[in-house]
């Protein structure tokens, strides 16, 4: 069964974005990575909604192996995300830890991996989400991630508080059931939005510094 999507006549839209979610569901391997979240959002809404203001959730993230460059880009990448008006970040913790786990072949031999996990930002986009609904400071909610464990709070705001919860699916698959069903409406994004909503290869920051695209995004 297809879920129905449209968008309701808006107003004044918070738009929440779960940044490592939206960077593995759409962004990672494509050219897209520097997205501009706002004129994404722009692109979700009609001409007469107003975006209030946008919360991106994250945790700084550590050099890894063939990646040695990613704290540094991700840096430029916030740094383009602090010239738009009316955005905050939020940070959790990026965790880097070594575990045991069995081989696939052979579940009695074990191996020492390397494995990173992000912590906090689905509980910090859930209270944030809340806390501004009851102070009324939206009218609708837009939320980019697929974490289910976002479910409840999206329920809540949508069925208790009765203010619409838009969820942005990610990754171009049919949404999740039970979170769309939560929502107060589903709206998918495509290749030609990221394509559409990028920051210019070079803009001033807030201090009048130059930040340049990263080299290889």
């Amino acid at each position: 069964m297809a879920f129905v999507v449209f968008r309701p006549t808006m107003g004044r839209v918070c738009v929440y974005i779960d940044g490592f979610n939206l960077y593995y569901r759409a962004l990672k391997g494509t050219p897209y990575r520097w997205l501009n979240p706002l004129h994404l959002a722009q692109r979700l809404l009609r001409p007469e909604d107003t975006v209030e203001g946008l919360r991106y959730f994250s945790a700084r993230v550590s050099s890894r192996a063939g990646d040695q460059d990613a704290p540094r880009n991700q840096q430029v990448y916030f740094s383009a995300l602090r010239t738009l008006p009316n955005l905050d970040i939020h940070l959790g913790r990026f965790l880097t830890k070594t575990k045991k786990r069995p081989l696939a072949a052979d579940p009695r031999s074990f191996v020492e991996i390397l494995d990173t996990e992000e912590k906090g930002s689905d509980v910090n986009l859930a209270v944030h989400l809340l806390h501004d609904a009851w102070r009324g400071r939206f009218d609708v909610a837009l939320v980019l991630s697929q974490d289910t464990d976002l479910i409840e709070p999206i329920r809540l705001v949508c069925k208790e508080l009765t203010k619409p919860v838009g969820l942005i699916w990610l990754d171009g698959r049919q949404a999740n059931r039970d979170m769309a069903a939560a929502a107060g409406f589903v709206r998918h994004i495509s290749q030609a939005d990221l394509a559409a909503a990028q920051f210019p290869a070079r803009l001033q920051g807030v201090q009048g510094k130059l930040i340049e695209k990263p080299q290889g995004w």
